[in-house]
C-alpha cells in the first residue's frame, strides 16, 4: 500500500511518500480502506516534535511512523472478536486512541474508535468531523453546558475546532464573538458569529468586554489577561496553546479558581465515538456543517502540511486517499 511516513522530527520535508506492507487486523480491530483523512494540530505537533509534551515516551524518534488520526473509509476485513462491523461497512472516526496511521491507503483501528458513516455524507466531510468537532463539543461542555444568552468568545475561531465551536454555541443560543485574522472573518460571520474581531487590530482581553465563556484554541496570552476578560462567574477553557501558557494554566488555573468564582482550565483531548455519533446526528439534521478549506491527494501530504502550518486555512485541510 501507499503511505506517508516520517522517521524523525522536523517539518514537512521529513515526510516520504512510499510503499509499505498492508496491515492485518488483530482480534478487536478492523482493517479500513481509507478514502479521506484530515489534518489536525496534533499531527502538526507530532511531525515537528513540539511542544515537548508530544515527545513523552518518544523523545528521540517519533512513536508513529504514519500520522493521521481522523479518517473515513470502508471496512475491508475484521478481527475474529469484532462484533460491531462487517466488511463493506462505511466508517469514520478518530483513531488516535488506538493506532494513528490514517495517511495511508489502509489502516487497522480498534472497533471502539470508529462509528458507522451515514450514506449521505461524503468521506471527506466525515473525515473532517471527529477530532476537531469533538474538541469543540467537549470544550463548550467543560464545567457545564453554556446557556442561552451567554456571551461566548472563541479565540482562534477560524480553524477546525473554532468553526465547529461557533455552530455549536449558536445551537445553544449563545452570543458568539469570533477572533481570528481579518481574512477569515467574513466566513466566520456566515457560520453564525454575532461579532468578529481581527486579533491584529483589537485585544479582546483589554477592550472592557466581559464574557461568560472563553474557548481558546491558540492560547498565547497570560492567564491574568484571560481572567480580566471573564465575568465574575465566567469560565475559560484552553484547547490549544503554547507550552509556557499550557503550564501556566495547569499550575495557576486551579489557584485562581480556588480564590475566585472565575474558572480557568485546560481541556485534555478525549476521543469519544459517542460524541462523534452525536455530532453526526447534528449533521444529519442540517445543524452542523464541516468547513473544508482545501484537499490534497495522499502523494502531496507534505504540501498539505506546509499549507496547514502557514495558518491561513479556514476550517479543515484534508488528504484524499482513494
Amino acid at each position: 500500500m501507499k503511505a506517508v511516513i516520517y522517521t524523525k522530527y522536523g517539518g514537512p520535508n521529513e515526510l516520504t511518500y512510499t510503499e509499505m506492507e498492508k496491515p492485518h487486523p488483530k482480534d478487536h480491530e478492523v482493517l479500513i480502506k481509507v478514502h479521506a483523512a484530515s489534518l489536525n494540530s496534533w499531527d502538526w505537533d507530532l511531525l515537528r516534535g513540539t511542544p515537548f509534551l508530544v515527545r513523552i515516551g518518544a523523545f528521540r524518534k517519533p512513536r508513529y511512523a504514519i500520522l493521521g488520526a481522523d479518517i473515513a473509509g470502508r471496512v475491508e476485513a475484521v478481527g475474529k472478536a469484532v462484533r460491531k462491523f462487517a466488511p463493506g461497512d462505511d466508517v469514520f472516526g478518530d483513531i488516535s486512541g488506538s493506532s494513528w496511521g490514517g495517511f495511508a491507503e489502509y489502516v487497522c483501528a480498534s472497533e471502539g474508535t470508529v462509528s458507522l458513516k451515514p450514506a449521505l455524507i461524503s468521506y471527506e466531510e466525515a473525515a473532517a468531523i471527529p477530532q476537531a468537532a469533538v474538541l469543540a463539543l467537549q470544550g463548550l461542555r467543560t464545567r457545564g453546558l453554556i446557556q442561552e444568552g451567554n456571551k461566548v468568545l472563541i479565540n482562534g475561531a477560524g480553524g477546525g475546532v473554532g468553526t465547529f465551536a461557533i455552530q455549536l454555541a449558536k445551537l445553544v443560543g449563545a452570543e458568539v464573538t469570533a477572533v481570528d485574522r481579518a481574512s477569515k472573518l467574513p466566513q466566520l460571520q456566515s457560520l453564525g458569529a454575532d461579532y468578529v474581531m481581527d486579533y491584529t487590530k483589537s485585544d479582546y482581553t483589554a477592550n472592557g468586554q466581559k464574557y461568560d465563556f472563553i474557548l481558546d484554541v491558540v492560547g498565547n496570552r497570560s492567564i491574568f489577561d484571560y481572567k480580566r476578560a471573564l465575568k465574575p462567574n465566567g469560565h475559560y477553557v484552553m484547547v490549544g496553546g503554547t507550552m509556557p501558557r499550557i503550564f501556566q494554566i495547569m499550575l495557576m488555573g486551579p489557584m485562581i479558581s480556588l480564590f475566585s468564582k472565575k474558572k480557568l482550565g485546560l481541556l485534555m483531548h478525549k476521543p469519544n465515538h459517542l460524541d462523534q455519533e452525536e455530532l453526526m446526528s447534528l449533521w444529519q439534521a442540517n445543524k452542523l456543517v464541516p468547513v473544508i478549506d482545501r484537499q490534497f491527494p495522499l502523494g502531496q501530504a507534505a504540501e498539505a502540511f506546509r499549507y496547514f502550518g502557514e495558518g491561513g486555512h479556514i476550517g479543515k485541510v484534508l488528504i484524499r486517499v482513494q
